[in-house]
């Protein structure tokens, strides 16, 4: 069988195309749940969480903030960067935001004992607070996963202030952060619910 000239460009452009993609392609991120290739079953074992998989790289957020001990009620939006120090164990991350009062940063050494579950940070803020959090991480087997963070107390602006979170990664691109705080002892309030969204352009 004899090829056109058409045809046999036509084929060896379509052949170049895919022998370059897995170069060109940037590897999108997947889900921590193993492919069973058969529905879930109770007594199916949930993998421990590989935070080396999961936060490294950029994320950008936007945070409806309702008035409260750490300034005016708005919008704050921003980016974090996730940078791996020691792989499975230490990690740090730098946020860097504008909101109603102007610019922020915050930077936070977190600290991961994968085996136990259990993850710790220090956060230091550059609208002039530092605290620390810790917390365990549990999950599902539909591939979300909770991290829940208890922060100890510091002084702002003549308050002894509580921060609580809970990180639920909703998908390998997104992540929601629940937050209330408490005020010189009392009650925890919502103080909003922002998402990270994973830039996949940055490697």
């Amino acid at each position: 069988m004899r090829l056109s000239v058409t045809t046999l460009a036509t084929v060896l452009l379509a052949a170049t195309i895919a022998a370059q993609q897995p170069a060109d392609r940037k590897q999108l991120p997947k889900g921590q749940m193993p492919e069973l290739g058969r529905p879930t079953k109770v007594d199916d074992q949930l993998p421990l969480f590989d935070f080396d998989a999961y936060f490294p790289g950029s994320w950008t957020f936007e945070w409806d903030m309702p008035e409260g001990p750490l300034g005016e009620s708005g919008t704050l939006t921003g980016t974090t960067v996730y940078k791996v120090i020691e792989p499975g164990k230490t990690y740090q991350a730098d946020t860097t935001a504008t909101g109603p009062g102007g610019p922020i940063t915050i930077h936070e050494r977190i600290s991961y004992q994968k085996e136990n579950k259990l993850l710790s940070r220090q956060i230091t803020d550059s609208r002039g607070f530092a605290y620390s959090q810790a917390g365990t991480i549990g999950g599902d087997l539909g591939g979300i996963y909770n991290v829940l963070l208890e922060g100890t107390p510091f002084t702002y602006n003549g308050h002894a202030v509580r921060i609580k979170q809970t990180i639920r990664t909703m998908s390998p691109f997104n992540y929601k952060v629940a937050t209330s705080v408490s005020v010189d002892g009392g009650p925890y309030k919502n103080y909003g619910n922002p998402w990270w969204r994973k830039d996949t352009t940055t490697k």
